[in-house]
């Protein structure tokens, strides 16, 4: 006789990157822009050098909002990301496709006690995911990982190696 599986729902986990992660990828544009703009009220400045500092501020000002619109949500089946500014864009993963897990921290993330956790998964569309400016202090891969595990189990995949 067939035993009925139970199915185990798990609480859906919304992720943010931290606003600083911003100030971390972009700090040599950061700090470029900020020379320029304080060449330019000295009223040095030339037209030319006026649009292009324009020009990387709008980028700038862009990557800021792309990054705050950054959302990821971790479901009992699926690793969801939801990004963009002018358009929007929603990627998934099935949690039973994820095959590895790493953690990274730049000097600048240890700095401000955040990391990078990459996820690699069989994924066709999307083979890493990237989850950047999380708080060093939360185990995602711990709550990734319990999910992953289930959602195998519950499927009945089984992970096949050459040792």
């Amino acid at each position: 006789m067939i035993q009925p599986q139970t199915i185990r729902h798990f609480q859906t986990v919304t992720l943010r990157p931290h606003w600083m992660q911003f100030v971390i990828n972009e700090l040599p544009w950061l700090v470029l822009c900020g020379a320029g703009w304080g060449y330019w009220l000295g009223w040095y400045c030339q037209g030319w050098l006026a649009v292009l500092l324009l020009m990387l501020s709008a980028l700038l000002l862009y990557r800021l909002f792309y990054l705050c619109r950054v959302k990821y949500r971790i479901t009992s089946e699926q690793l969801m990301v939801e990004s963009g500014v002018f358009t929007h864009s929603q990627a998934y993963i099935e949690l039973y496709r994820v095959v590895d897990y790493d953690e990274h921290r730049s000097f600048m993330q240890q700095l401000k006690g955040m990391k990078t956790v990459s996820i690699y998964s069989g994924d066709r569309t999307t083979p890493r995911l990237d989850i950047i400016g999380m708080d060093a202090r939360l185990d995602i891969v711990g709550c990734i990982r319990e999910r992953v595990e289930y959602n195998k189990q519950r499927k009945g995949i089984y992970e096949i190696t050459n040792r």
